[in-house]
């Protein structure tokens, strides 16, 4: 009798102790993906900084070397200054809202920027100068270097978003306070190629 108490014992504790294991190996699964989507945001943040602080440059050597149009440089200027003001912190990416009104300022930042460079085009002189020239190709590079980021925060969110979602994690996940992220989604009529007009 004593036998048959011990071994139900046994089992009961096996049974805590492999359910203990299976949960500290998805808290740290978890904790895991959830440090690369943090660590993703913060290289998007980076780039996202690397513009802004690269616009004041461009916008006074557009000043000094064209008689430029100042509605174009004061709608650049501005959009800057909204898009800088508007924080997301970490735990803000899983809130949809929060992550849209981040990226409608951005990309308002990056329309007065294209706006800016389209109409650079009518200003030979400005063209010619070679710091215009070297912040062309600063912006133009980060904004490649934000695509790129852009795509690994997505690709970061998605991992997280399955590991999250997926039985048995989803139980320890809710348990633990894992919420899904939010991965950026591209801005409506973003499927259209601008156009450049310099009539």
């Amino acid at each position: 009798m004593r036998s048959k108490g011990t071994l139900g014992l046994l089992i009961v504790l096996m049974l805590v102790g492999l359910a203990g294991c299976a949960g500290c190996t998805t808290y740290n699964n978890l904790v895991e993906a959830e440090e690369r989507v943090e660590q993703a945001w913060a290289n998007v943040e980076t780039t996202y900084q690397r513009r802004a602080d690269l616009i004041p440059n461009l916008v006074n050597v557009v000043k000094g070397a064209a008689d430029f149009e100042q509605e174009t440089l004061e709608a650049v200027t501005s959009a800057r200054a909204r898009a800088t003001s508007i924080t997301l912190s970490v735990d803000d990416l899983s809130d949809p809202a929060k992550v849209e009104q981040y990226l409608a300022a951005q990309q308002q930042l990056g329309s007065a920027l294209g706006r800016l460079l389209a109409v650079a085009e009518n200003y030979p002189q400005l063209r010619a100068t070679e710091a215009f020239r070297d912040l062309q190709a600063q912006l133009e590079g980060t904004e490649n270097r934000i695509n790129v980021a852009r795509r690994d925060y997505n690709e970061a969110v998605r991992e997280y978003n399955v590991r999250v979602r997926r039985f048995p994690n989803a139980l320890f996940a809710g348990l633990f306070g894992f919420e899904p992220r939010t991965p950026f989604e591209a801005q409506p009529g973003a499927e259209k190629a601008p156009t450049v007009d310099f009539n």
